[in-house]
């Protein structure tokens, strides 16, 4: 029984040994812990002072076994490093870009910003904006019917026209219309065309090609209804008693008319051949 005992005494005896060493080394690390965020602090805070109130920017530190240098601006040098070259190697936001302002094309006056700069890259202001006259807007099918221009001409002949898009006023369920400022419409007809008269000469051309296709869809429809005409006056009794037999066809130039007559009866009949 005495023996039993000892052995447990021994037990607990070792137990407490055990448990005193961890807590020893326990706070050994807390130790270190508390060192490594001292030096942390300090070097975070490149312009703090030492104890003694001297500025520690500039001094050596040593951290993680290498020798460092605080530059004072919140990093640090390798001691065996250039300093001037690594401050070199520091990158900042570039400086803001100070560009001129645009001077108006009207009045010649500096201004900062406007519609017709935004919106067509026109350098007006807005106290020069004429928008029913000089500045007003003009839709891409009258830009193509009025001027002869095409779509590569506002789209693709550098630089790109620019434009707005609205609804369709007439149906809001049509397709979006664009919208082009009429004055560039008009230098751009000039780039294309050369100048304004072969810009009307090519209008009047093509004016009168599309008068006289009309004019022959109407001569067409005229002969149509003629044929329709006497067609329906022909008396089908007649033809059905007697089968006439014509001689040779007449052309009659005044009205562009054939007459041919028959050899039988001298029933005389006048056509138009189509």
């Amino acid at each position: 029984m005495s023996t039993a005992m000892e052995m447990l005494d021994s037990c607990e005896n070792n137990d407490l040994v055990d448990s005193s060493q961890h807590f020893k080394e326990r706070a050994e690390r807390n130790r270190q812990k508390a060192l490594l965020l001292k030096k942390s602090k300090v070097l975070t805070h490149p312009y703090a002072t030492s104890e003694n109130g001297e500025s520690i920017k500039g001094r050596s530190l040593k951290v993680q076994g290498q020798r460092v240098i605080d530059s004072g601006g919140g990093f640090l040098i390798e001691e065996n490093d250039d300093l001037e070259e690594q401050l070199l190697k520091i990158t900042t936001d570039p400086a803001p870009i100070i560009v001129d302002s645009p001077h108006c094309d009207e009045c010649q006056e500096e201004f900062k910003d406007s519609y017709l700069l935004k919106t067509f890259d026109l350098p007006v202001c807005d106290k020069c904006r004429d928008s029913s006259g000089k500045h007003s807007l003009i839709t891409k099918t009258e830009a193509k019917q009025e001027y002869l221009l095409k779509d590569c001409d506002l789209d693709k002949r550098e630089p790109p026209l620019k434009c707005i898009t609205r609804k369709n006023p007439h149906n809001s369920n049509w397709g979006e219309m664009k919208l082009y400022l009429h004055l560039q419409i008009e230098q751009r007809a000039l780039e294309v065309w050369g100048s304004e008269e072969n810009l009307l000469k090519e209008k009047e051309s093509r004016d009168i090609k599309r008068e006289g296709t009309k004019i022959k869809k109407f001569n067409k429809k005229i002969k149509q209804l003629r044929m329709q005409v006497r067609s329906s006056l022909y008396d089908k009794t007649t033809k059905a008693s007697h089968t006439h037999n014509f001689g040779e066809d007449t052309y009659n130039e005044d009205d562009d008319t054939y007459t041919h007559t028959c050899i039988s009866c001298g029933y005389e009949e006048t056509y138009e051949k189509m």
